[in-house]
């Protein structure tokens, strides 16, 4: 929250010369529009506002200028009398429509035709970068839940797939695979989905079941180009492992040693303790009720929960009626510790294929030097 803080001050700063020049801003090249940031205060009073009912909306929405010019704006133009906030989001920010807004059921259709004819509705075309846009671009189509979820989805796109494989639709799969490669290759790691909000945190890791999946509906050798891909998705979740003490009882990110000797686990995490930004109004305003000290605490468990895919079920409170008991980071998936140990096996198994198992093991193992560092002791 600090460095939030010194951006906001930052950005005020920078908002104070634009209206005394008069200049437009123009972001750096490669920049990514981080609206819970690069807005500040106006995000946060838009969000609380009700404006939008869905805080993701917002989130989504593109504004018409730089961000930086929209922030000087707000800040000259709130404290006039008749000041109207939803007029003023109105005219600075394209709110989005939803995916498959017009698609309507055709009930004579078997369930089969029904989800062949969702594939081109659900489908995006590769991305133009947009530097006032929330999207992470992708290179390759790919298919979207729909609705409100306009972005891809990391461990949704499994179950898609599954369902595109009996469609017939390999070369989606594949694109998809290839986008997620490109994600880990440019982000370092698959992100919950591919909007900037979401890069502090990532979902299940099914990247190796997906590629297995798509390597049983082609051939092995497919699944080869992706190996590079799936080792260093690996190194994220095992990120800081080297950081851990010998002893029992030592954390740091995913990483986890319950006991002195053993065998390194992986939890669900979030590196940034904040409101997550397409939540933020119930996030903020729960968190409100909670003395200042506990804040930091349920905001991380409240995005690690989010990264588990599987918000909000109560196995992740200790009160199953109090979202406030949210206590994910200090609990060991068994589920997570599953799919990874899966992953490990896949690389083993790839590398063995590519003719590699004899390498040296990349960050330190503790198995077999064909198999990367994870739930070995």
């Amino acid at each position: 929250m600090r460095g939030g803080r010194q951006r906001h001050a930052a950005l005020a700063a920078v908002a104070a010369l634009v209206i005394a020049t008069g200049c437009r801003s123009v972001p750096p090249a490669g920049a990514r529009y981080d609206p819970a940031h690069d807005l500040g205060a106006l995000f946060h009073d838009v969000q609380l506002s009700g404006i939008f009912s869905d805080s993701k909306t917002f989130v989504d929405a593109r504004p018409r200028l730089a961000p930086v010019e929209i922030v000087a704006r707000y800040a000259s133009a709130r404290a006039a009398a008749g000041f109207s906030l939803q007029a003023f989001v109105q005219e600075h920010f394209e709110v989005p429509r939803p995916v498959g807004e017009g698609f309507r059921s055709d009930t004579s259709q078997t369930m089969e035709q029904h989800i062949r004819a969702l594939w081109p509705v659900l489908t995006r075309p590769p991305d133009t970068p947009d530097a006032y846009s929330s999207l992470i671009p992708l290179p390759n189509p790919y298919v979207v839940p729909g609705g409100r979820f306009r972005e891809v989805y990391y461990w949704d796109s499994y179950f898609t797939m599954l369902g595109l494989i009996e469609s017939g639709r390999t070369d989606l799969v594949k694109g998809m695979l290839d986008n997620f490669a490109h994600l880990i290759g440019t982000v370092g790691h698959i992100p919950n989905g591919n909007r900037t909000y979401y890069l502090s945190r990532s979902q299940p890791p099914f990247f190796a079941a997906m590629v297995g999946l798509y390597a049983r509906a082609t051939d092995t050798t497919q699944a080869l180009p992706y190996l590079d891909a799936l080792e260093a998705e690996h190194a994220f979740w095992m990120n800081g492992a080297e950081r851990l003490a010998p002893g029992g009882g030592q954390a740091y990110r995913r990483v986890v040693r319950l006991r002195a000797g053993g065998p390194l686990l992986n939890r669900y995490w979030d590196d940034l303790p904040e409101p997550r930004p397409e939540a933020y109004r119930p996030d903020y305003e729960i968190a409100q009720t909670l003395p200042e000290v506990r804040r930091e605490p349920f905001y991380r468990n409240v995005k690690a929960t989010a990264e588990s895919g599987l918000d909000f079920s109560s196995r992740w409170m200790r009160d199953p009626k109090d979202l406030r008991t949210l206590e994910t980071t200090d609990l060991i998936p068994v589920d997570l510790n599953s799919l990874l140990y899966h992953a490990e096996r896949t690389i083993a198994a790839l590398r063995a294929f590519r003719g590699r198992a004899g390498e040296a093991v990349r960050g330190g193992g503790r198995g077999p030097s064909s198999r990367p560092a994870g739930r070995g002791v």
